[in-house]
């Protein structure tokens, strides 16, 4: 069986975890043919959004072919609107008996719905990243994008579409509520944790390792968090000041990201390079190996691909409560922040070092059964769970 994923709709950078890596990793893992069809977007070495110079066809890290499409048409207006030369010759070439789609809003979605009616037994699965959080954050994008042009092409495709996966539980709600997909159509899949990454940093000597390699000692309770810092995620800040208001010696803090230049100073001064440290961009590798030397990871701002990552890991979490994501609680792992506030921070912290039995339970909670959900191998195998059972 062959699956073709296309990332029309949204980014491709190689050598990254994102749910577009990983699901063609593990779908080629489990014995299937794969390629890929990517935009030119990708990222740049501080992970923000840049833009391959030219069409291309390479094989990527796993050995997939990667098919790379230039824009058509006037450059601003087909980066906004996705539109691609040669979305149908491409997916010709590859003959998929399966397409997966990583978001069905771009405009050359119709030359998908020619070759699927064209191909009657290639079977469709789209995926959404869209929530009120991260889309239709205003007037226009919301009624003009959303509510008009990216609706019309989910319905273009719905037809042919066996399900369409929200990524968290507020993406499958806006499938139902901006996009009206039929209930039946619609289903979680969630995100996850690269088997193989956890697997590795998972070893006592690599999680030692990460500890010595930043001065955190075996009775240090080490706190991690990271990804963009920016206007939406100003909580860091707030998380880095509850860790300096905390006058404990063991507790250590390690921040990790890209932070956009008006934050740099503020950052720079609440990093006292001995408790709270800040490290900069990592590689993706290499946040599985800081995720394995911390006691608790924190994501106290907007939704990230990290949550679902640390819960791969088995490790717990304290997160902003969100509508729509608590799906991360599998039983105890999670705790969820209700404000933007330092205090909130504090306490929390404070609870968890001075009453053991309480992050013991956390602990045991976030390495129990619902690690099996948040894997990739897992999740994979789910994501056309109906096709393998079709033995095709």
């Amino acid at each position: 069986m062959k699956v073709v994923h296309l990332c029309l709709a949204c980014f491709y950078p190689d050598g990254y975890s994102y749910q577009e890596n990983m699901l063609p990793k593990y779908h080629k893992m489990l014995g299937m043919e794969v390629a890929i069809i990517a935009s030119l977007v990708t990222f740049d070495e501080n992970g923000r959004n840049a833009y391959l110079p030219k069409a291309s066809r390479y094989q990527n890290e796993y050995g997939i072919w990667v098919t790379r499409l230039d824009y058509r048409g006037p450059l601003p207006l087909a980066r906004k609107l996705h539109r691609y030369r040669g979305v149908y010759q491409a997916i010709q070439r590859e003959k998929p008996d399966v397409l997966f789609l990583h978001g069905c809003q771009f405009v050359d979605i119709g030359q998908v719905v020619r070759y699927v009616k064209a191909h009657p037994q290639v079977r469709v699965y789209v995926d959404n990243h869209a929530d009120f959080s991260n889309s239709a954050t205003n007037f226009l994008s919301k009624n003009l994008l959303h509510r008009l042009l990216w609706r019309h092409c989910a319905h273009k495709i719905l037809p042919y579409t066996r399900k369409f996966y929200g990524v968290l539980p507020a993406r499958v709600d806006f499938l139902r509520q901006v996009y009206r997909l039929p209930e039946d159509k619609v289903e979680l899949l969630v995100m996850g944790a690269d088997d193989e990454a956890v697997e590795k940093s998972g070893q006592p000597q690599a999680r030692q390792a990460a500890r010595r390699r930043y001065g955190v000692e075996d009775g240090d309770f080490l706190v991690v968090t990271g990804g963009k810092i920016n206007a939406f995620k100003t909580q860091t800040l707030l998380l880095m000041q509850a860790v300096r208001n905390i006058p404990r010696p063991d507790l250590k803090l390690i921040v990790f990201g890209s932070v956009v230049p008006e934050l740099k100073d503020q950052v720079a001064a609440l990093a006292d390079g001995d408790r709270v440290r800040f490290i900069g961009w990592v590689e993706p590798r290499d946040s599985y190996d800081l995720f394995a030397a911390a006691d608790l990871c924190c994501f106290p701002g907007r939704h990230s691909v990290f949550w679902e990552q640390a819960c791969g890991q088995g490790i717990p979490l304290m997160v902003k409560q969100w509508a729509g994501t608590t799906h991360v609680d599998a039983g105890g792992n999670v705790i969820f922040l209700t404000q933007d506030s330092r205090e909130e921070m504090e306490k929390a912290l404070r609870g968890l070092l001075e009453d053991p039995q309480a992050y013991a339970a956390m602990l045991r909670a976030a390495r129990g059964p619902g690690m099996k959900r948040f894997s990739y191998r897992d999740i994979a195998l789910r994501s056309i769970e109906g096709d393998r059972n079709e033995g095709t």
